[in-house]
């Protein structure tokens, strides 16, 4: 305690002087003086000889330590200005409360930060003193990232953002995490733009994902995509990297206004696509792994960083529509050769099916033209026999190659799948992958072979009725296996003999080759070509109308002549 010890006067004069402007007003701040100090208690006039006693620790360290004196001035909350004692209801806490209020206020305008401590523990957060003021922390707002000890952030003064303020109901909201984005951000912009592209720098992986993994650069994350990583396939980043490691990377690019980062590990190892072109010569045979399958082929590492694609065209010689996944395994080590180099695309094409004998020409060597094969009937069509060969390949035998005499569409109905068949080879289009067959080639061409071969236009031949029709006679030329037609009006020169249904099946006559054609196979007779030819002869012969015999002892005459040779 002080020794000093004013006068009456000296009170009255200093408490007059103080008082002048002090209004007295319940709920509000006033100034008062301290007359007396009673053990815990500090007696404050607040003016008009208004009294009112405040306890000395709401003086905070002050009141505690013992340094408050008589005659200090000091702010109080007026509550009520006289009790049921005849005292004024004086309050230190709630005083400080409303100047902090005050300054709170000035501060939530102005976006500034304040200062408070976090205190207590509530439901869905904390509660901070914000100098006398008390304001709600939700949990959400303690931090960037959830916290689950708060402890080390208790009763340590730190900065807040002020998020609400509602007086009325008493409540202020802060929020902790904006201050440290605002931080952070601050710091990301200044790393930001101390990077510049090119630069190798180290970092630790932080997070792996399935496209990559980010990487701490000291503050601040950038991505290392997960095709940056190497330059051989990674199917995950998981695989190189583990998080904790420590990388150096290269800055590939940076967003000054996204603050994105893109980083590269490929990009400080030499790129193994450099003169790509001289080290797989078209052509040539290499050795490698098949790295991925797809619906349209399969990549195959030549080298750590260099991958071929078989195209499914170029996988099998003969399996046609097959899944890559049915031909080569992932792993599997294949023999595949160079096909196209492509060091701009970074693209290399290979074959899988050039590494062994193309089946067509194989074929073709073990079975030349006109040699004979068998196989099974593997499909019919509407212009063909599809018939498997060996070497896994197809020849197809054409309806017209099926019958020399009889039409294909009927003839192919003899067949079905499954059944095995001869064949004769006729055309070998290794370019085209086409195998010719013939089927009616396995036995001679009746039009070429035996009696056949001297048959000809205008030659009188025998033949036997094999079908009777309206339209004529179907008939088959004795000694041979030529079929051919004689038409109604070709039955007779009478024209009531052209009759067709006088002639039974068996029935054998002469006629005349009337059409002889190989290319259309078409083979004609006649028997009034005949009758017009044997009366042209015997005229002749004979003698004419003109020297008076009739046409009738002509022909007596030349029946008997042949009558007695």
């Amino acid at each position: 305690m002080s020794d000093y010890n004013p006068s009456t006067e000296d009170f009255s004069a200093l408490l007059e002087e103080s008082f002048v402007h002090n209004d007295l007003y319940e709920g509000a701040v006033v100034k008062g003086i301290v007359v007396a100090i009673e053990k815990d208690l500090a007696v404050i006039d607040v003016g008009l000889k208004v009294e009112g006693r405040v306890p000395l620790k709401e003086f905070g360290a002050k009141g505690r330590d013992g340094e408050m004196v008589v005659g200090d001035e000091v702010e109080v909350y007026l509550e009520r200005v006289e009790n049921a004692l005849g005292e004024a209801v004086l309050s230190r806490e709630k005083a400080r409360r409303e100047e902090s209020w005050i300054r709170l206020e000035v501060a939530f305008e102005a976006n500034e930060k304040v200062t408070g401590q976090i205190f207590n523990q509530v439901k869905g957060g904390f509660t901070v003193d914000l100098d006398g003021a008390v304001a709600f922390l939700p949990r959400s707002q303690v931090d960037i990232r959830p916290v689950r000890d708060v402890t080390p952030l208790m009763h340590t003064p730190q900065p807040f953002q002020i998020l609400k303020m509602d007086k009325r109901r008493g409540n202020i909201v802060v929020s902790r995490r904006v201050v440290l984005e605002e931080t952070r951000a601050e710091q990301r912009s200044e790393l930001v733009q101390s990077l510049e592209e090119g630069h190798t720098v180290e970092g630790v992986v932080k997070n792996i994902t399935d496209y990559g993994a980010f990487v701490d650069l000291g503050g601040i994350d950038g991505l290392l995509h997960v095709t940056d990583i190497a330059w051989r396939r990674i199917n995950h980043p998981s695989e190189v990297l583990s998080i904790g490691q420590t990388v150096k990377v290269q800055i590939i690019r940076v967003n000054q206004e996204t603050h994105r980062i893109s980083l590269g590990m490929k990009q400080l190892e030499t790129d193994p696509w450099d003169g790509i072109e001289a080290k797989y010569p078209i052509e040539t045979r290499f050795t490698g792994r098949v790295t991925n399958i797809t619906d349209y082929g399969a990549f195959v590492e030549l080298e750590p960083g260099i991958e071929g694609l078989i195209h499914v065209s170029e996988m099998s010689w003969t399996k046609k529509n097959v899944h890559p996944g049915k031909i080569v395994s992932t792993s599997q080590e294949v023999e595949v050769v160079i096909l196209e180099v492509d060091p701009v695309k970074r693209r290399i094409s290979l074959g899988l099916k050039q590494t062994l004998q193309n089946p067509w020409d194989a074929f073709a060597e073990q079975f030349p033209v006109n040699t004979e094969v068998e196989g099974e009937v593997k499909n019919k069509t509407e212009f063909g026999l599809f018939i498997g060969l060996e070497g896994d390949v197809d020849g197809m035998v054409h309806l017209s190659d099926l019958d020399w005499n009889r039409p294909g569409e009927q003839v192919i109905e003899e067949f079905k799948k499954g059944d095995m068949v001869k064949a004769v080879v006729l055309d070998v289009d290794v370019d085209k992958e086409r195998i010719s067959l013939g089927i009616k080639q396995l036995s001679g061409d009746p039009m070429e072979s035996g009696a056949a071969g001297e048959i000809r236009k205008n030659v009188v031949v025998t033949c036997e009725v094999i079908e009777v029709k309206d339209s004529g006679l179907e008939v088959k030329i004795a000694d041979s296996d030529l079929t051919a037609f004689v038409r109604r009006a070709d039955l007779s020169r009478d024209r009531e003999e052209q009759r067709p249904e006088k002639y039974s099946v068996g029935d054998k006559f002469d006629a005349r080759i009337t059409q002889f054609d190989k290319k259309t196979r078409k083979v004609t007779a006649s028997i009034k070509a005949l009758e017009i030819a044997e009366e042209k002869q015997a005229v002749a012969q004979y003698g004419s109308t003109d020297s008076g015999a009739s046409l009738g002892d002509i022909l007596g005459a030349a029946l008997k002549q042949a009558t007695d040779d």
